[in-house]
């Protein structure tokens, strides 16, 4: 098992924003997920680099700077999938690029390392994909803070 964070283990900040930024640019030209980001936004890739990061035991930028402290911040995070009605083909090709991206960009391709990206890729899909279909408060997924994910040693989790 290797040793240290998976935020350490993917090259920091800078291995995490060529990973965010290569699979953010596949997302926008993919014709079944595009619909879901429009043009995109400026500082999509900074904010997915920051909550990836902070997932994977780095700095915790993303809660400071974006969202989770404060109720409005849980709320605006919330509503940006809201309404959007991601179905599961979508979800799934959603992860599919996101572990193409990973060989584009050389991360890391060890098993145990794979294995707890491709764990916490499915989770925030499936959280994503939940909210975006939520027709009621209670419908949402209760996750509202920024879930840290760690060396999957049980074969079924691999989160805090």
């Amino acid at each position: 098992m290797p040793t240290g964070t998976l935020f350490d283990h993917a090259g920091g900040i800078e291995g995490l924003h060529r990973l965010e930024d290569h699979f953010y640019s596949s997302v926008l030209t993919d014709p079944l997920l595009q619909p879901l980001f429009g043009a995109g936004s400026p500082d999509h890739v900074d904010h997915l680099t920051w909550f990836t990061a902070e997932s994977f035991g780095g700095p915790d930028r993303f809660t400071r700077e974006v969202g989770f402290r404060h109720l409005i911040d849980v709320r605006h995070l919330i509503d940006v999938h809201r309404h959007l009605k991601i179905t599961e083909e979508q979800r799934q090709r959603f992860v599919e690029l996101y572990l193409a991206a990973l060989d584009a960009v050389d991360m890391p391709d060890d098993e145990p390392f794979r294995d707890a990206v491709r764990f916490h890729v499915e989770f925030g899909s499936k959280v994503a994909m939940q909210n975006s279909n939520a027709s009621s408060e209670e419908e949402l997924h209760p996750l509202r803070e920024v879930p840290i994910w760690t060396w999957n040693t049980d074969g079924k989790r691999a989160f805090a």
